[in-house]
């Protein structure tokens, strides 16, 4: 049995209407892609050092504000290109 799903974040702190998803969705997949891949570049050519590790939350946050803005500007091309790709219905 799955649980009631709760109106709030945490706390007391209310969940966001649905019509967010379309900015929320894409803010974390971006957040998310460009954290693992800025790390893997970095572990790439510094090798899994300290320095790497020091050097990752500064690159994440850059490639960061450059993804999410792209993802935005991408995604109604990646839907039409998809729509015709895949059969939705």
């Amino acid at each position: 049995m799955s649980e009631p799903q709760s109106a709030y974040i945490v706390g007391r702190i209310p969940k966001l209407p649905p019509k967010f998803a379309l900015i929320v969705m894409p803010w974390l997949m971006s957040g998310m892609m460009s954290g693992i891949i800025s790390m893997v570049n970095l572990v790439r050519s510094l090798g899994l050092s300290q320095q790497a590790l020091h050097a990752w939350p500064g690159t994440w946050l850059l490639a960061w504000a450059v993804a999410f803005p792209t993802v935005m500007l991408v995604m109604p091309v990646v839907k039409r290109i998809t729509k015709k790709l895949v059969r939705l219905s």
